[in-house]
């Protein structure tokens, strides 16, 4: 018998989520892989093979067991959009939202985004840190194991290098799994009012530099993101930025279709970048052109709901033009502080029309491929990192189906048991 780590054991299903070639892309999202009473062998944090556990508890000896006694096995989920690190909160503005302002009212006054720019420049990094962490402390216990955390709440640079420098710590102080984005375009500064091509002028020649000298001192891979939106950053600046953001060695990202299609999804396909986020009022040219690229879709219902809008991301149009889908929680303080990705997939499943399987596949492998690690995490074909969800449910379709509730029982990230919900 081969002598390995952890074997997991007697799961009524365990879903592999395939993608040996890359993200799952239109008709073929949703694909599972699914094992009935299946095991997965670990060794060295990997995944080693998958397969019935007769087989499998025939042909390895483990250091460490685990009977899942019934219940499913699924990938880690992967959030692949979230504006952690912030401090503060925006109670306030959800208040004045429920009397009528809407969103854009509120940041044209210098709230949104600003209020939170003035917080979180206040803060020191220690309390930035001590701040966020249990954030993802309530993540990791949603069965989120890899996250992407974006800047962008600073817009000056030493406090968009502070929120960087706070993004590494959590990355060391626990377990869930962090890529860092540099946004230092999420919104005109206050001192910019008026002049945002001063201010992009700004993030070209001193901001994006200072992150890439960041980059190398630690080595530690970058995204760049731009809010390409009305009243933000139009598409010609949005070019800009991106394409001195990638000579520069950053990989790309753009928020896009928030609130208006300005193009910022095209521009994206164009450009190379790996995802294009929110994609609510996309128009068809820029579907159709997702089909035809590279770039990630993701979809992050819970804004929309947490704005009491009634548009969401696309996803019928965008998999029958032959897209890649992928979800994330948006988690920010002032639309979506949602810290659970089983919400946002019961959230894509009634207002975006994925099934459950496809929401699993969107939130696991896709949303892997999102943050560029989709050959590394996301799913549990061999050689992949061994981040397991055991749910406390013999059956994944529980997920999207349920809402409000937790539905997972323990979580492993590489190969180790990081933590265990008992109810």
């Amino acid at each position: 018998m081969q002598q390995i780590d952890l074997l997991i054991y007697s799961a009524a299903q365990l879903c592999v989520v395939p993608g040996p070639d890359g993200p799952q892309r239109g008709n073929n999202l949703g694909q599972l892989g699914l094992i009935e009473d299946g095991a997965i062998a670990v060794d060295d944090g990997h995944i080693v093979e998958t397969g019935k556990t007769a087989d499998l508890r025939a042909r390895y000896s483990a250091t460490t067991t685990i009977d899942a006694g019934g219940r499913c096995l699924t990938p880690g989920f992967v959030d692949p959009h979230t504006h952690i690190p912030w401090y503060g909160d925006r109670a306030g503005e959800f208040e004045q939202r429920l009397a009528g302002a809407s969103y854009m009212e509120i940041m044209a006054a210098g709230g949104g985004i600003i209020s939170t720019v003035r917080q979180t420049r206040q803060a020191s990094l220690d309390e930035l840190v001590a701040d966020n962490r249990p954030r993802l402390q309530r993540m990791l216990r949603y069965g989120t194991t890899s996250a992407e955390c974006k800047t962008g709440y600073g817009l000056a640079t030493a406090a968009e290098l502070k929120q960087l420098d706070a993004i590494l710590a959590l990355a060391e102080q626990q377990p869930v799994e962090l890529v860092a984005t540099f946004l230092p375009a999420h919104a005109i500064p206050a001192e910019y009012s008026g002049r945002t091509d001063d201010y992009v002028a700004l993030v070209i020649d001193e901001m994006l530099p200072a992150g890439a000298e960041w980059m190398q001192r630690h080595q530690v891979q970058l995204f760049c993101d731009v809010f390409c939106e009305e009243g933000v950053f139009d598409v010609i600046q949005t070019r800009r930025i991106l394409e001195a953001a990638a000579v520069l060695g950053y990989r790309l990202k753009v928020h896009a279709d928030e609130f208006a299609g300005l193009g910022g999804t095209k521009l994206a396909v164009e450009l190379g970048a790996v995802s294009a986020d929110h994609l609510v009022q996309t128009p068809d040219a820029d579907v159709a052109a997702l089909g035809k690229g590279d770039t990630i879709a993701v979809g992050l219902p819970g804004t929309p709901f947490g704005l009491g809008h009634h548009d969401y991301t696309p996803a019928k149009k965008i998999l029958a033009a032959g897209g890649a889908l992928a979800l994330a929680t948006d988690c920010n303080p002032g639309t979506c502080w949602c810290e659970s990705m089983q919400m946002v997939m019961a959230l894509a499943c009634r207002y975006m029309g994925l099934t459950q399987a496809q929401a699993l596949a969107a939130a696991t492998l896709n949303a892997a491929h999102a943050i560029g690690r989709g050959h590394q995490i996301g799913s549990l074909e061999p050689g992949k990192q061994a981040d397991i969800l055991v749910l406390d449910t013999a059956d994944y379709r529980q997920l999207g189906y349920r809402f409000g509730a937790n539905l997972v029982k323990m979580v492993v990230k590489r190969g180790k048991i990081v933590a265990e919900n008992d109810w």
